[in-house]
């Protein structure tokens, strides 16, 4: 059965990224406070540790639309080493995504040149990179905690997006290993990982 998916010619990003958050959202509010400890596909991570992940990102995401950049000190907060959940990991979660959601729907948003820690790009890309990545530590989290991933059309776009903005010479730099076999006709989440070099 061919794999349907939105092409990226025809992908509206910011429906695309909101369609992201809100599987992200569903899948942390399934995460239970016992399982915050688990580990993950992503083998140096717990799935409090993704969590934290996408929390920061998504904060730092919205600062970005909204300011243009993000001072040092508080990307390395938001990105590196800071605690960005407390004592309540989907409140801060859905904090973050109330204020990613509200910066991205900024009129003209998309026309911005926005900073990242490795230069300035425009605000599409920065969208587009943040739907492979968010849909990837969605799939971890999924994975690490027994839940499903049932929009398999948003995760054919967002393995779409990877192979677009992902070059091969990044690999092994950071969060995406090398691609890891699996079989063409495995389900979208499956692939996905299996594309940022997970062990599936």
């Amino acid at each position: 059965m061919p794999h349907h998916r939105i092409t990226f010619s025809d992908m509206d990003p910011l429906a695309t990224m909101e369609r992201v958050v809100g599987e992200s959202e569903r899948v942390v509010h399934g995460v239970g406070p016992d399982q915050l400890d688990s580990p993950t596909l992503c083998t140096e991570w717990t799935v409090r540790d993704i969590i934290n992940h996408i929390t920061g990102g998504a904060m730092y995401f919205a600062m970005v639309a909204e300011q243009g950049s993000v001072p040092d000190e508080v990307m390395e907060k938001l990105l590196g080493a800071g605690d960005n959940l407390g004592d309540d990991y989907k409140g801060a979660f859905d904090e973050a995504a109330r204020r990613f959601r509200a910066a991205f729907r900024q009129p003209g948003v998309l026309e911005k040149t926005v900073k990242l820690p490795f230069g300035e790009v425009p605000a599409a890309m920065a969208v587009n990179i943040g739907i492979f990545d968010v849909s990837t530590h969605t799939c971890d989290i999924a994975e690490a905690t027994g839940q499903q991933m049932p929009d398999m059309e948003l995760l054919e776009t967002a393995l779409e997006v990877g192979r677009q903005i992902i070059p091969s010479g990044a690999r092994g730099t950071g969060a995406f290993g090398p691609e890891t076999p699996c079989p063409e006709d495995a389900p979208a989440d499956k692939r996905i990982l299996a594309f940022a070099g997970r062990e599936i």
